[in-house]
Formats: structure tokens, sequence, C-alpha cells
């Protein structure tokens, strides 16, 4: 008969998500995760196959995370702008798990649609809210979301990453002038929804 684990998966993903939020993820190990808990590693794979099984559902934790964070926007006016702050200041209060969920290399995206994809439900509920706030298409309204979206991850990385630090005030600058930006070409006819093309394949593909 296996062990009775000593802890639960929630308990273990809870602790380890604390350690990647203070730390990064090169943090995590089973030696410094089960000193968290007060116990020895062993415990820990009573609940969890391996180390990477562990992780995975970290980053997913994490991405819940955001997800609360960014779904306070929703609550002012205008909303899609507030989205846009609560991902940067999520960067600047949990920059470890904004490296870990936007900064991390990836080998598998290869366009925005997948990008898309895993922002999940906040993706889908910023459209939802361009279209009905300003009167957009589902097409532009994506379109719209990407150019904003790629504009503000690049202020969440600089903060997360500490090479600049803005005020709330430069923020909502900065993504106003971006946005105001964004729906004149919109609104004009100039800007479709350019998705990122694949990369050219190589040789060492």
């Amino acid at each position: 008969m296996p062990p009775k684990p000593k802890f639960t998966r929630e308990e273990v993903i809870a602790a380890a998500l604390e350690i990647v939020s203070e730390k990064g993820m090169e943090a995590l190990t089973s030696r410094d995760l089960g000193a968290r808990l007060g116990s020895s590693a062993r415990p820990i794979f009573t609940v969890f196959q391996n180390m990477e099984e562990l992780q995975q559902e970290v980053r997913i934790a994490a991405m819940k995370r955001f997800g609360a964070f960014s779904e306070k926007a929703i609550h002012y006016t205008p909303a899609f702008k507030q989205f846009g702050m609560q991902m940067i200041l999520f960067a600047m209060e949990e920059p470890k798990l904004y490296q870990l969920l936007f900064m991390t290399e990836n080998t598998v995206h290869r366009n925005f649609d997948d990008v898309f994809e895993d922002l999940g439900e906040t993706a889908v509920v910023c459209i939802d809210v361009i279209q009905k706030d300003y009167g957009l298409n589902a097409e532009e309204a994506k379109a719209l979301f990407q150019q904003v979206w790629i504009y503000t991850f690049g202020i969440g990385a600089l903060c997360a990453a500490h090479v600049c630090h803005f005020t709330e005030e430069e923020i909502n600058e900065l993504l106003g002038q971006d946005f105001t930006a964004m729906m004149l070409l919109i609104r004009s006819g100039q800007l479709n929804n350019p998705t990122v093309q694949p990369h050219p394949k190589t040789e060492n593909d």
C-alpha cells in the first residue's frame, strides 16, 4: 500500500508558487519546497510524480493568479485600458511570476493566436469589452487587442526585469497614447489583424 500523502496537491502547489513568486522557478527545488512545508522532500513525491509535473502546475497556478489580478479591470471604465494597467502592475508586483508566464523562452509558440489561446479567459473578456465599448467587430477588436497587448507586454517586461520603473500616471499616459493611435488606424481602415507570422524555418529546426 502506498504511503498516505502528508500534504494535499493544493498545499504543495501553494507553497511552490510562493517560492517561485519570491525567487523564480530556478529556486524551486524539492529540498527547499520540503523546508517551506516543514518537512523533508519525500512527501512531495507522494502527490507528484516528479518536479516537472509540479512545475507545470505552478505555471497554471501563476496564470490563475494573473487572471484574478487582471479581472479587477472589469470594474473600471474604460475596462480595456485598465486590463493593460493591471498587466503592468502585475509585472511590478509579481516580477518573477510575470517572467515565468511571459518572459520564459518558448519553442512552441509560432504566432499570436497561440499566445491568445494561452491567455485564456482574460483575452476573451478583453475582446468582448472592446466590441461592446467601441463598436468594433470581432476582427477589429482582436487587431486592437493584439497591438495594445504587444505594447503593454513590452512595458511589463521592462518593469519585471527592473530595467525601468514607471509611475501609474506614466503607465496610464503611455497606454492612452498607444490606444488612441491604434484606434485611429482601425477607424481609418489602415489596421487589420496583423497576426504574427511563423518564424521562417532554418536548417536547425
